[in-house]
């Protein structure tokens, strides 16, 4: 019976790949290669691993970093070819590889390569590439650009009227008005064409449709959590969701010495956990639940973000629950106290 154990660091141009196979299980030396990061690359990649006799099936399993957009081409092999591919978060790994003093491509990979033969009984494969999402991703992410030029033009303008005078001021304002103008032209066509393509496909319509139910999730908040979550292709909890998004806190004590406060970890979704934050300003002001809850702890001393931060958390639960549930939200504390 033989396994195959594959790790691959990927760059802009090319893509390292080191390979470990068992055969009965007994460890064969690793074999290191290197091929172009486009299509020719792919194809010379696919021989090496059948003269290598890498089954695309079960007995093999690669792992590769997420590396935003490099990787995609190599997750699409994957998901054409049927082979399994655990695509990891990079501070994770490289923090499972203990104290590494040596850095280069070739390194990296086959670290990758130690990792999935040490570890492939824990590991899950994610799941194959869905071109529509990938799409949506891309448009959410050029949303974002687009809406941070919007925000710094109007923040230099706001800065630049308390000094200026009204015609200084007044001209530059008409200079950057079919700047603006355009930006928030561009942002509507591109909310429109992503709740387009949410329209089209039928899994990602229904988890949309189930999750705007939810008090202070919005439209765009909805397809944020789908492309974060890959519509959820695996099942996650609220818990691990929160604590993606940073509004979980976390003790931070050690002994006597270090008698740290909770407070929520550093690494987090933090575009993600301030689009929620609109979305809990909107619920306090819309839904009498979210309301009566932080006026509630408020009067107990809580700080205000802290309060926000517990009903992030509490709309991120329910955004899991409707999804695991396979139904729509219902307000049961507004009828109870109709």
């Amino acid at each position: 019976m033989q396994k195959n154990y594959l790790g691959i660091d990927v760059s802009k141009l090319c893509f390292d790949v080191s390979l470990i196979v068992t055969v009965n299980q007994c460890r064969q030396p690793m074999v290191i290669s290197q091929f172009d990061n486009n299509s020719s690359g792919l194809k010379s990649f696919k021989a090496w691993l059948e003269k290598h006799q890498v089954s695309f099936d079960e007995n093999s399993l690669l792992v590769i970093e997420n590396t935003g957009i490099y990787h995609r081409l190599i997750w699409n092999f994957c998901t054409t070819n049927l082979l399994p591919v655990f695509i990891g978060n990079a501070a994770d790994l490289k923090w499972s590889f203990g104290i590494a003093r040596t850095k280069n491509d070739k390194v990296d990979s086959m670290r990758l390569c130690e990792y999935a033969y040490k570890n492939h009984e824990e590991i899950k494969p994610t799941t194959g590439l869905n071109k529509s999402l990938i799409t949506l991703k891309d448009l959410l992410s050029n949303r974002s650009k687009l809406l941070r030029q919007k925000n710094a033009i109007k923040q230099t303008l706001g800065e630049l009227k308390v000094s200026n005078d009204k015609t200084t001021q007044l001209l530059l304002e008409n200079l950057n008005k079919a700047a603006l103008d355009g930006l928030k032209t561009s942002i509507k066509l591109i909310e429109s064409e992503m709740l387009r393509l949410v329209k089209q496909d039928d899994a990602v319509s229904a988890n949309y449709n189930r999750m705007i139910t939810v008090p202070g999730i919005g439209k765009i908040t909805a397809i944020f959590i789908i492309c974060c979550t890959n519509n959820f292709a695996i099942k996650i909890t609220g818990k691990q969701l929160a604590n993606y998004t940073g509004v979980v806190p976390h003790e931070h004590k050690s002994g006597t010495s270090v008698k740290g406060r909770n407070r929520v970890h550093f690494m987090a979704n933090k575009e993600l956990k301030a689009i929620l934050t609109m979305g809990a300003l909107s619920a306090i002001s819309a839904y009498p639940e979210f309301k009566d809850y932080y006026n509630r702890k408020i009067n107990e001393g809580k700080k205000p973000l802290q309060v926000l931060n517990a009903i992030k958390n509490k709309m991120l639960l329910r955004v899991v629950a409707v999804i695991n549930q396979q139904k729509n939200y219902e307000n049961k504390y507004q009828s109870a106290c109709a």
